[in-house]
């Protein structure tokens, strides 16, 4: 199987720890975070990665190599501007009919398998991993009405959303509403899909899953990395 993960972004949202390195070298315990998402893939049979990579991609293609030090084939797709989430996969001119596509900063304990296997036998143009996630306002929410009055009000509401988890089993024939050479992003790609009727499932998981986007994410990463370990690499020797 062939997966595509989207490395070039600048980690913004990380600093200060990708002041000075890009976000995929970033160490969870003693490995860079996209090492651990490289050897978890090999343990479910994917064994060509391609890394779209832009920002400080030297480095990640350095690191990284051919693949040959983990028995994976690793290929590069180098951006010469930023094209955001989705537009990235237009460079890769080899994808198989269905390819997987995930950020480079997910750790997750998903079965890779029962998701390819849904896509494929459901005849999905994409499908998403969700997560349930809730989120509780800290204020008491008024509703209103004519005139401004008053029709309700929720101390503190838990709302509840299945949110993506950036894990998505694309079919090829979907990047046909993906412009070339400009940037387009996963909202792009939703907002896109809605639009022209596409069959686009998403595949509820239950398990665990954190999207080190932040510094208290990438903390509790590190502060947990022993039973992450346990977790994501259930289906091989622990590495």
């Amino acid at each position: 199987m062939r997966a595509v993960i989207l490395a070039g972004g600048k980690g913004t949202r990380l600093r200060p720890f990708t002041a000075t390195l890009p976000k995929p070298l970033v160490p969870v315990g003693d490995r860079p975070i996209l090492e651990i998402v490289l050897l978890q893939l090999k343990g479910w049979g994917i064994d060509h990665i391609t890394l779209a990579v832009n920002h400080l991609a030297h480095l990640i293609m350095s690191y990284f190599g051919d693949g040959k030090r983990w028995n994976l084939k690793i290929d590069y797709s180098l951006e010469d501007k930023p094209l955001s989430t989705i537009a990235p996969l237009k460079l890769v001119k080899d994808l198989p009919e269905d390819f997987f596509v995930m950020n480079g900063d997910v750790l997750t304990d998903l079965d890779f398998t029962k998701l390819h296997k849904a896509h494929v036998d459901k005849g999905a143009e994409i499908t998403v991993a969700t997560f349930e996630r809730d989120n509780m306002i800290d204020f008491g929410v008024l509703k209103t009405g004519v005139d401004n009055g008053i029709v309700g009000f929720e101390e503190k509401p838990v709302y509840h959303f299945s949110v993506s988890m950036g894990i998505y089993v694309i079919n090829r024939r979907l990047l046909e509403i993906v412009p070339q050479g400009k940037a387009f992003g996963f909202d792009d790609l939703m907002l896109a899909c809605l639009k022209e009727g596409r069959k686009a499932l998403s595949f509820p998981h239950d398990g665990y899953w954190l999207d080190i986007g932040r510094p208290d994410d990438y903390e509790e990463a590190n502060e947990k990395v022993a039973t992450l370990t346990e977790k994501l690499f259930r289906r091989e020797e622990t590495p």
